[in-house]
């Protein structure tokens, strides 16, 4: 695992509001899945500023959406009295093809002097070693045609 010194400083976190929900995100996790984009075109536009059109679904389809987002990148709260993001009962730890460990559930990660770097319900972890964002996944996987045993 790298050093804390070697990641990227996190950008900051930018909202996207209305009455009824928050969407956070965090552009130093995002693995660039694009789930989100699949998912809801008309929230979600990476050509559009903002990229984010928080008013163009409604919370329900937008909390869904979020929820689908493997990095943690995106988080939602809702502030219509819809059902607020929980973590899964159990953890999980699934590989993907090629690409990071996906971990869903109450994650905590530390480094090796254990100082917590992220606590989270969803994060996507680096498996190719090229991420420049180490101990997470940016997506670098994709584009060094890393190929896991």
């Amino acid at each position: 695992m790298a050093k804390v010194e070697e990641r990227k400083k996190p950008t900051v976190a930018r909202e996207y509001k209305t009455d009824e929900i928050i969407v956070t995100w965090e552009p130093s996790f995002c693995m660039h899945s694009a789930r989100c984009l699949i998912g809801l075109p008309q929230v979600f536009d990476v050509d559009a500023r903002p990229w984010i059109a928080i008013d163009a679904a409604s919370a329900e389809e937008i909390a869904e959406i979020v929820m689908q987002c493997p990095s943690g990148a995106l988080h939602f709260r809702r502030r219509d009295g819809g059902p607020q993001e929980e973590p899964p009962a159990e953890t999980t730890v699934r590989a993907a093809r090629n690409g990071p460990l996906f971990q869903r559930g109450r994650i905590r990660i530390t480094d090796n002097e254990g100082k917590v770097i992220r606590e989270d319900t969803r994060v996507a972890l680096c498996r190719c070693g090229g991420s420049a964002n180490k101990p997470f996944c940016d997506g670098t996987h994709r584009r060094i045609g890393f190929v896991a045993d």
